[in-house]
Protein backbone atom coordinates (compact mmCIF):
# COMPACT_ATOMS: atom_id res chain seq x y z
CA UNK A 1 0.00 0.00 0.00
CA UNK A 2 1.41 3.61 -1.14
CA UNK A 3 1.23 6.02 1.85
CA UNK A 4 1.75 9.37 0.36
CA UNK A 5 1.37 11.61 3.40
CA UNK A 6 3.57 13.61 5.59
CA UNK A 7 2.49 10.86 8.35
CA UNK A 8 5.62 12.01 10.77
CA UNK A 9 4.18 15.71 9.93
CA UNK A 10 0.83 14.55 10.97
CA UNK A 11 2.50 12.91 14.46
CA UNK A 12 4.47 15.86 15.20
CA UNK A 13 1.34 18.62 14.94
CA UNK A 14 -0.57 16.28 17.78
CA UNK A 15 2.86 16.44 19.95
CA UNK A 16 3.84 12.90 19.44
CA UNK A 17 7.36 13.42 18.48
CA UNK A 18 10.33 14.00 20.87
CA UNK A 19 12.86 12.56 19.25
CA UNK A 20 13.98 10.49 15.64
CA UNK A 21 17.37 8.85 14.90
CA UNK A 22 17.92 10.04 11.43
CA UNK A 23 16.39 13.72 11.33
CA UNK A 24 14.77 14.59 8.04
CA UNK A 25 15.24 10.95 6.79
CA UNK A 26 12.54 9.40 8.70
CA UNK A 27 9.73 11.42 7.36
CA UNK A 28 11.03 10.94 3.83
CA UNK A 29 10.92 7.13 4.70
CA UNK A 30 7.58 6.95 5.73
CA UNK A 31 6.05 8.74 2.93
CA UNK A 32 7.36 5.57 0.87
CA UNK A 33 6.07 2.45 0.84
CA UNK A 34 4.47 0.56 3.83
CA UNK A 35 7.03 0.04 6.21
CA UNK A 36 6.87 -2.59 9.12
CA UNK A 37 7.83 -0.74 12.89
CA UNK A 38 6.99 -2.43 16.58
CA UNK A 39 6.58 -1.36 19.64
CA UNK A 40 7.08 -3.20 23.21
CA UNK A 41 5.20 -3.56 26.28
CA UNK A 42 6.52 -5.00 29.18
CA UNK A 43 3.69 -6.99 30.72
CA UNK A 44 4.38 -5.97 34.21
CA UNK A 45 1.03 -5.80 34.70
CA UNK A 46 -2.52 -7.28 33.71
CA UNK A 47 -3.89 -4.44 32.12
CA UNK A 48 -2.37 -1.33 29.98
CA UNK A 49 -3.74 1.90 31.87
CA UNK A 50 -4.04 5.36 30.04
CA UNK A 51 -0.98 6.19 29.97
CA UNK A 52 0.17 3.83 27.21
CA UNK A 53 -2.29 5.19 25.26
CA UNK A 54 0.06 7.42 24.11
CA UNK A 55 1.74 4.01 22.50
CA UNK A 56 -1.67 3.33 21.09
CA UNK A 57 -2.15 6.22 19.12
CA UNK A 58 0.88 6.31 17.46
CA UNK A 59 0.68 2.59 16.20
CA UNK A 60 -2.85 3.60 15.14
CA UNK A 61 -2.14 6.84 13.27
CA UNK A 62 0.74 4.57 11.28
CA UNK A 63 -1.44 1.65 11.06
CA UNK A 64 -4.12 4.04 9.33
CA UNK A 65 -1.83 5.46 7.03
CA UNK A 66 -1.37 2.09 5.74
CA UNK A 67 1.90 1.01 7.72
CA UNK A 68 2.56 -2.43 9.70
CA UNK A 69 2.86 -2.78 12.95
CA UNK A 70 4.45 -5.44 14.98
CA UNK A 71 2.91 -5.30 18.86
CA UNK A 72 6.07 -7.09 21.02
CA UNK A 73 5.22 -7.73 24.47
CA UNK A 74 8.20 -8.42 26.45
CA UNK A 75 7.82 -11.87 28.31
CA UNK A 76 11.46 -12.00 28.29
CA UNK A 77 12.60 -8.94 28.98
CA UNK A 78 10.07 -7.89 31.93
CA UNK A 79 12.14 -10.71 34.08
CA UNK A 80 15.13 -8.26 34.78
CA UNK A 81 12.53 -4.97 34.39
CA UNK A 82 14.06 -1.65 32.19
CA UNK A 83 16.28 0.09 34.75
CA UNK A 84 15.76 3.21 32.94
CA UNK A 85 14.96 6.21 34.87
CA UNK A 86 14.47 3.97 38.32
CA UNK A 87 15.73 4.80 41.97
CA UNK A 88 15.90 1.17 42.88
CA UNK A 89 15.86 -2.30 40.98
CA UNK A 90 12.31 -3.12 39.80
CA UNK A 91 10.44 -6.01 41.92
CA UNK A 92 10.86 -9.40 39.81
CA UNK A 93 7.95 -11.16 38.35
CA UNK A 94 7.88 -14.53 38.34
CA UNK A 95 6.96 -16.12 34.34
CA UNK A 96 3.32 -17.44 35.45
CA UNK A 97 2.19 -14.32 36.46
CA UNK A 98 4.08 -12.56 32.91
CA UNK A 99 2.71 -15.10 31.06
CA UNK A 100 -0.68 -13.57 32.67
CA UNK A 101 -0.45 -10.35 31.89
CA UNK A 102 0.86 -10.65 28.70
CA UNK A 103 -1.99 -12.50 27.47
CA UNK A 104 -4.40 -9.96 28.93
CA UNK A 105 -2.55 -7.34 27.27
CA UNK A 106 -1.90 -8.74 23.99
CA UNK A 107 -5.72 -8.74 23.89
CA UNK A 108 -5.89 -5.26 24.60
CA UNK A 109 -3.90 -4.51 21.91
CA UNK A 110 -5.72 -6.18 19.29
CA UNK A 111 -9.07 -4.68 20.14
CA UNK A 112 -7.60 -1.02 20.46
CA UNK A 113 -5.41 -1.50 17.52
CA UNK A 114 -7.92 -3.30 15.43
CA UNK A 115 -5.75 -4.38 12.64
CA UNK A 116 -6.31 -8.11 11.20
CA UNK A 117 -3.22 -9.30 10.56
CA UNK A 118 -1.47 -7.60 13.58
CA UNK A 119 1.81 -9.24 14.15
CA UNK A 120 1.76 -10.46 17.80
CA UNK A 121 4.98 -11.22 19.57
CA UNK A 122 6.69 -12.20 22.94
CA UNK A 123 10.34 -11.54 23.21
CA UNK A 124 10.89 -14.39 25.38
CA UNK A 125 10.14 -16.83 22.98
CA UNK A 126 13.53 -16.27 21.02
CA UNK A 127 15.26 -14.56 24.57
CA UNK A 128 14.81 -18.27 26.19
CA UNK A 129 16.62 -19.98 23.59
CA UNK A 130 19.58 -17.71 23.71
CA UNK A 131 22.60 -19.27 24.99
CA UNK A 132 24.42 -16.31 27.19
CA UNK A 133 28.28 -17.20 26.29
CA UNK A 134 27.02 -17.60 22.35
CA UNK A 135 25.11 -14.27 22.53
CA UNK A 136 28.33 -11.94 24.91
CA UNK A 137 30.72 -13.85 22.36
CA UNK A 138 28.20 -12.34 19.17
CA UNK A 139 26.63 -9.30 20.74
CA UNK A 140 27.90 -8.30 23.73
CA UNK A 141 30.58 -7.36 22.04
CA UNK A 142 29.39 -4.21 20.64
CA UNK A 143 28.35 -2.37 24.04
CA UNK A 144 30.75 -0.78 25.97
CA UNK A 145 30.15 -0.19 29.26
CA UNK A 146 31.69 3.16 30.25
CA UNK A 147 29.92 4.48 27.70
CA UNK A 148 26.22 2.43 29.13
CA UNK A 149 26.87 4.16 32.61
CA UNK A 150 27.41 7.85 30.79
CA UNK A 151 23.57 7.83 29.60
CA UNK A 152 20.94 9.65 31.59
CA UNK A 153 18.86 6.37 32.48
CA UNK A 154 21.30 5.21 34.48
CA UNK A 155 22.41 8.60 36.24
CA UNK A 156 20.74 8.28 39.46
CA UNK A 157 21.04 4.79 40.07
CA UNK A 158 24.36 5.53 40.00
CA UNK A 159 24.68 8.26 42.39
CA UNK A 160 23.19 6.27 44.94
CA UNK A 161 24.39 3.73 47.15
CA UNK A 162 22.75 0.82 45.94
CA UNK A 163 24.28 0.99 42.11
CA UNK A 164 23.34 -0.57 39.27
CA UNK A 165 23.43 -4.15 38.55
CA UNK A 166 25.13 -6.36 35.87
CA UNK A 167 21.58 -8.30 35.40
CA UNK A 168 19.80 -4.91 34.83
CA UNK A 169 22.46 -3.37 32.54
CA UNK A 170 21.78 -6.53 30.19
CA UNK A 171 17.88 -5.09 29.25
CA UNK A 172 19.56 -2.58 26.82
CA UNK A 173 21.34 -5.31 25.52
CA UNK A 174 18.02 -7.50 24.96
CA UNK A 175 16.16 -4.64 23.63
CA UNK A 176 18.72 -4.04 21.58
CA UNK A 177 18.37 -7.57 19.98
CA UNK A 178 14.96 -7.56 19.93
CA UNK A 179 14.98 -5.03 17.33
CA UNK A 180 17.75 -6.97 15.55
CA UNK A 181 15.72 -9.86 15.82
CA UNK A 182 12.48 -8.09 14.11
CA UNK A 183 14.95 -6.35 11.19
CA UNK A 184 16.04 -10.30 10.28
CA UNK A 185 13.28 -12.03 10.49
CA UNK A 186 10.24 -9.76 9.76
CA UNK A 187 12.25 -6.36 7.78
CA UNK A 188 11.07 -4.54 10.60
CA UNK A 189 12.71 -1.13 10.28
CA UNK A 190 11.13 1.31 12.59
CA UNK A 191 10.78 1.40 16.55
CA UNK A 192 8.88 3.42 18.44
CA UNK A 193 8.82 4.21 22.03
CA UNK A 194 8.32 6.79 24.95
CA UNK A 195 11.65 9.83 25.12
CA UNK A 196 12.72 7.99 28.61
CA UNK A 197 13.74 4.51 25.99
CA UNK A 198 15.45 6.84 24.02
CA UNK A 199 18.91 5.17 24.65
CA UNK A 200 17.88 1.51 25.01
CA UNK A 201 16.01 2.45 21.53
CA UNK A 202 19.14 3.65 20.06
CA UNK A 203 20.84 0.45 20.86
CA UNK A 204 19.20 -1.66 18.42
CA UNK A 205 19.49 0.94 15.62
CA UNK A 206 23.67 1.13 16.60
CA UNK A 207 23.63 -3.17 16.76
CA UNK A 208 21.96 -3.42 13.66
CA UNK A 209 23.82 -0.48 11.38
CA UNK A 210 27.18 -2.66 12.89
CA UNK A 211 25.99 -6.34 12.15
CA UNK A 212 23.88 -5.54 9.33
CA UNK A 213 25.43 -2.37 7.85
CA UNK A 214 21.85 -1.30 7.24
CA UNK A 215 20.04 1.73 8.43
CA UNK A 216 16.84 1.86 10.37
CA UNK A 217 15.00 4.34 12.33
CA UNK A 218 13.34 5.48 16.00
CA UNK A 219 11.25 7.81 16.83
CA UNK A 220 9.92 8.53 20.51
CA UNK A 221 6.67 10.07 22.13
CA UNK A 222 7.11 12.55 24.67
CA UNK A 223 6.68 11.55 28.45
CA UNK A 224 2.73 12.85 28.63
CA UNK A 225 2.32 15.22 31.89
CA UNK A 226 -0.29 17.12 33.65
CA UNK A 227 -0.52 20.73 34.47
CA UNK A 228 -0.71 20.59 37.52
CA UNK A 229 1.79 18.20 38.03
CA UNK A 230 -0.18 15.14 38.74
CA UNK A 231 1.59 11.99 37.11
CA UNK A 232 -0.27 11.15 33.59
CA UNK A 233 -2.79 8.06 34.69
CA UNK A 234 -2.86 8.53 38.30
CA UNK A 235 -6.21 9.38 40.44
CA UNK A 236 -6.93 9.84 44.19
CA UNK A 237 -7.69 6.42 44.08
CA UNK A 238 -4.67 4.67 42.18
CA UNK A 239 -3.69 3.99 38.39
CA UNK A 240 -6.52 4.90 35.71
CA UNK A 241 -6.90 1.14 33.60
CA UNK A 242 -8.06 0.79 30.56
CA UNK A 243 -9.87 -2.94 32.13
CA UNK A 244 -13.23 -1.96 33.27
CA UNK A 245 -12.79 -4.86 36.02
CA UNK A 246 -9.86 -2.36 36.96
CA UNK A 247 -11.19 0.96 36.68
CA UNK A 248 -14.55 0.97 36.03
CA UNK A 249 -16.16 2.89 32.76
CA UNK A 250 -17.52 6.11 34.76
CA UNK A 251 -14.52 6.58 36.30
CA UNK A 252 -12.62 6.20 33.11
CA UNK A 253 -14.65 8.89 32.07
CA UNK A 254 -14.33 11.34 34.85
CA UNK A 255 -10.57 11.19 35.07
CA UNK A 256 -11.05 12.82 31.39
CA UNK A 257 -13.45 15.31 31.84
CA UNK A 258 -11.73 16.15 35.67
CA UNK A 259 -8.24 17.34 33.80
CA UNK A 260 -7.23 20.82 34.22
CA UNK A 261 -8.31 23.41 31.33
CA UNK A 262 -4.99 23.87 30.39
CA UNK A 263 -4.58 20.43 29.42
CA UNK A 264 -7.55 19.72 27.47
CA UNK A 265 -6.20 21.02 23.87
CA UNK A 266 -3.30 19.05 24.35
CA UNK A 267 -5.41 15.93 25.17
CA UNK A 268 -7.47 15.82 22.38
CA UNK A 269 -4.41 16.38 19.87
CA UNK A 270 -2.93 13.24 21.56
CA UNK A 271 -5.80 11.06 22.31
CA UNK A 272 -8.22 11.53 20.18
CA UNK A 273 -8.94 11.47 15.91
CA UNK A 274 -10.22 14.54 15.60
CA UNK A 275 -9.48 17.49 13.03
CA UNK A 276 -6.81 19.91 15.03
CA UNK A 277 -8.80 22.78 13.52
CA UNK A 278 -11.82 21.41 15.03
CA UNK A 279 -10.39 20.56 18.08
CA UNK A 280 -8.94 24.76 18.65
CA UNK A 281 -12.35 25.63 17.72
CA UNK A 282 -13.96 23.31 20.05
CA UNK A 283 -11.45 24.96 23.12
CA UNK A 284 -11.77 28.49 21.96
CA UNK A 285 -15.87 28.16 21.59
CA UNK A 286 -16.65 26.42 25.40
CA UNK A 287 -13.70 24.29 27.49
CA UNK A 288 -16.75 22.60 29.70
CA UNK A 289 -17.93 21.30 26.16
CA UNK A 290 -14.46 20.70 25.21
CA UNK A 291 -13.75 18.45 28.66
CA UNK A 292 -17.02 16.17 27.70
CA UNK A 293 -15.72 15.73 24.23
CA UNK A 294 -12.14 14.90 25.22
CA UNK A 295 -13.98 12.15 27.76
CA UNK A 296 -16.04 11.11 24.98
CA UNK A 297 -14.29 10.15 22.55
CA UNK A 298 -11.52 8.36 24.84
CA UNK A 299 -14.01 6.78 26.29
CA UNK A 300 -15.27 5.56 23.30
CA UNK A 301 -12.32 4.16 21.98
CA UNK A 302 -11.29 2.15 24.69
CA UNK A 303 -14.76 0.96 25.87
CA UNK A 304 -17.23 1.73 23.01
CA UNK A 305 -19.80 4.67 21.75
CA UNK A 306 -22.59 2.31 23.48
CA UNK A 307 -20.48 2.85 26.69
CA UNK A 308 -19.24 6.04 26.70
CA UNK A 309 -23.06 7.32 26.02
CA UNK A 310 -23.99 5.81 28.91
CA UNK A 311 -21.54 7.44 31.50
CA UNK A 312 -22.01 10.62 29.48
CA UNK A 313 -25.94 10.81 30.02
CA UNK A 314 -25.31 9.25 34.10
CA UNK A 315 -22.69 12.46 34.56
CA UNK A 316 -24.77 15.05 33.40
CA UNK A 317 -27.71 13.93 35.43
CA UNK A 318 -25.27 13.80 38.89
CA UNK A 319 -23.31 17.21 38.15
CA UNK A 320 -25.90 19.19 36.29
CA UNK A 321 -29.27 18.22 37.56
CA UNK A 322 -28.05 16.94 40.73
CA UNK A 323 -29.33 13.58 40.84
CA UNK A 324 -27.39 11.24 42.97
CA UNK A 325 -29.68 8.31 42.46
CA UNK A 326 -27.33 7.96 38.86
CA UNK A 327 -24.43 7.94 41.06
CA UNK A 328 -22.13 4.65 40.02
CA UNK A 329 -23.59 1.63 42.87
CA UNK A 330 -20.26 -0.07 44.19
CA UNK A 331 -20.79 -3.19 46.07
CA UNK A 332 -19.19 -3.51 49.59
CA UNK A 333 -18.75 -6.79 52.00
CA UNK A 334 -21.63 -7.03 54.02
CA UNK A 335 -19.54 -8.03 57.10
CA UNK A 336 -18.08 -5.23 56.96
CA UNK A 337 -21.03 -3.19 58.27
CA UNK A 338 -21.64 -5.56 61.06
CA UNK A 339 -19.40 -3.43 63.73
CA UNK A 340 -20.43 -0.79 65.75
CA UNK A 341 -17.32 0.93 64.43
CA UNK A 342 -16.63 0.98 60.68
CA UNK A 343 -13.45 1.32 58.92
CA UNK A 344 -13.92 3.36 56.11
CA UNK A 345 -9.98 2.44 54.57
CA UNK A 346 -11.29 -1.34 54.29
CA UNK A 347 -14.69 0.07 52.75
CA UNK A 348 -12.89 1.66 50.05
CA UNK A 349 -10.93 -1.34 49.09
CA UNK A 350 -13.70 -3.49 49.09
CA UNK A 351 -15.54 -1.28 46.79
CA UNK A 352 -12.76 -0.51 44.34
CA UNK A 353 -12.43 3.00 45.20
CA UNK A 354 -8.80 2.53 46.24
CA UNK A 355 -6.46 -0.10 45.11
CA UNK A 356 -5.06 -0.66 48.64
CA UNK A 357 -5.49 -0.11 52.27
CA UNK A 358 -2.40 2.44 51.67
CA UNK A 359 -3.66 4.27 49.35
CA UNK A 360 -7.34 4.39 51.32
CA UNK A 361 -5.45 5.90 54.02
CA UNK A 362 -3.54 8.94 51.85
CA UNK A 363 -6.93 9.45 50.51
CA UNK A 364 -8.46 10.35 54.26
CA UNK A 365 -4.99 11.48 55.30
CA UNK A 366 -5.05 14.20 52.84
CA UNK A 367 -9.34 15.02 53.57
CA UNK A 368 -10.27 13.91 49.81
CA UNK A 369 -13.15 11.48 51.20
CA UNK A 370 -16.23 12.54 52.09
CA UNK A 371 -19.25 10.46 53.72
CA UNK A 372 -22.77 12.32 52.26
CA UNK A 373 -20.99 15.24 51.97
CA UNK A 374 -18.58 15.53 55.44
CA UNK A 375 -15.40 15.32 55.36
CA UNK A 376 -13.76 12.58 56.70
CA UNK A 377 -11.03 13.00 58.92
CA UNK A 378 -10.93 9.54 61.11
CA UNK A 379 -10.25 6.28 59.04
CA UNK A 380 -13.52 4.83 61.67
CA UNK A 381 -16.88 6.07 61.84
CA UNK A 382 -19.59 5.10 64.34
CA UNK A 383 -22.34 3.01 62.17
CA UNK A 384 -24.88 4.53 64.34
CA UNK A 385 -24.04 7.72 63.00
CA UNK A 386 -24.87 6.87 59.25
CA UNK A 387 -28.03 5.60 57.18
CA UNK A 388 -26.86 2.35 55.01
CA UNK A 389 -29.97 2.87 53.12
CA UNK A 390 -28.40 6.15 52.04
CA UNK A 391 -24.76 5.85 52.17
CA UNK A 392 -23.17 8.00 49.84
CA UNK A 393 -19.39 8.09 48.97
CA UNK A 394 -17.58 11.17 47.69
CA UNK A 395 -13.71 11.14 46.46
CA UNK A 396 -12.12 14.67 46.11
CA UNK A 397 -14.86 17.33 44.42
CA UNK A 398 -16.82 15.31 42.19
CA UNK A 399 -16.65 11.29 41.91
CA UNK A 400 -19.82 9.88 43.72
CA UNK A 401 -20.78 6.47 44.82
CA UNK A 402 -23.47 4.49 46.30
CA UNK A 403 -22.52 1.76 48.79
CA UNK A 404 -24.28 -1.62 48.56
CA UNK A 405 -23.81 -4.03 51.08
CA UNK A 406 -23.47 -7.70 49.19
Amino acid sequence: MKNDSNILGVLKDRGLVAQESHEGKVAQYLEGDARIFYVGFDPTAESLHIGHLVAVMCMRTLVDAGHKAICLIGGGTALIGDPSHKTEMRKMINKDELEKNRKALAKQMSKLLNVKDLVMLNNADWLFSLNYLDFMREYGVHFKINEMIKKDIYKERLDREEGLTMFELNYLLLQSYDYLHLFRKYGCTLELGGSDQWSNILGGVELIHKIEGQEVYAVTWPLVTRSDGKKMGKSESGAVWLDEEKTSVYDFYQWWINVPDLDVEKFLKIFTFLEISVIKDLVEKDIVNAKKTLAYEVTAFVHSKEKAKEVKEQSEKIFEEGDLGNAPVVSVESSLFENEKMNLVDILVSAKIAESKSKARKLIEEGGLYLNDERMSDQEIEKKKINLENFVLRVGKKKYYRVKAV
